[in-house]
């Protein structure tokens, strides 16, 4: 993990609310209660994206809530099976890039381009959306945001959804903002489809000077 996130994180972990985040955790997994993503991925959009390329940050609601879907990226599963959200995703992204190959799941390709794949809450009990939104998570993001503030000179944020539509107030001036609807079913007709902003991020990275992002996600075996 970069130095930047280390530095974040510990100080954090240093605050009564992020304690109560972990206590709580522990307590549900004691009590038998299934959390995704894995305590040891937790954090794997610090880890995979490193801090220096971040230049988009995509934000959804939380993570995958059935088996062995979450990886600690927003979006992303390592599992063949492609859950509705990302099928959305990808039905928006075929509409704007006709020629796009989009043959796995696991969205690091984008992660190692300088795309922050973030959920507004980390962590979520199996069948259960939205199960962790009021443990304490909102104010680690809060948090994460006014660092962003302070350590960037510029990103674009996607905000997807109505509890990543509610970070517009915190981010700086000096940043882009894209927002939508939630590519989930119950809201993918309602904004998301149709909002080209896989297009848009690449038009204001390229009005910045800023290399576009390769949506493609190519099989593992034409890496």
């Amino acid at each position: 993990m970069n130095k930047e996130y280390e530095r974040f994180i510990n100080q954090q972990s240093e605050l009564p609310y992020y304690k109560n985040i972990v206590d709580f955790l522990d307590q549900e997994i004691k009590n038998n209660k299934t959390i995704y993503p894995s305590k040891e991925n937790r954090f794997n959009a610090f880890e995979l994206t490193p801090f220096e390329n971040v230049k988009v940050v995509i934000f959804g609601q939380d993570p995958y809530h059935s088996v062995r879907q979450a990886d600690g990226l927003a979006f992303s599963t390592k599992e063949s099976k492609t859950p509705k959200s990302l099928a959305n995703i990808f039905k928006e992204l075929k509409s704007e890039y006709h020629d796009i190959t989009l043959s796995n799941n696991d969205l690091t390709p984008w992660v190692q381009q300088g795309v922050l794949l973030m959920n507004t809450s980390l962590s979520v009990e199996e069948g259960k959306p939205n199960s962790h939104a009021k443990i304490g998570w909102n104010i680690f993001i809060h948090n994460f945001i006014q660092f962003l503030n302070k350590e960037k000179e510029f990103l674009i944020f996607v905000l997807w959804g109505n509890n990543a539509k509610k970070l517009e107030e915190i981010i700086c001036d000096k940043f882009a903002i894209l927002k939508s609807s939630h590519p989930s079913p119950f809201s993918a007709n309602k904004g998301f489809f149709g909002n080209n902003h896989f297009k848009k991020i690449n038009e204001i990275l390229t009005e910045r000077n800023l290399k576009n992002i390769d949506w493609n996600l190519k099989s593992k075996e034409t890496h």
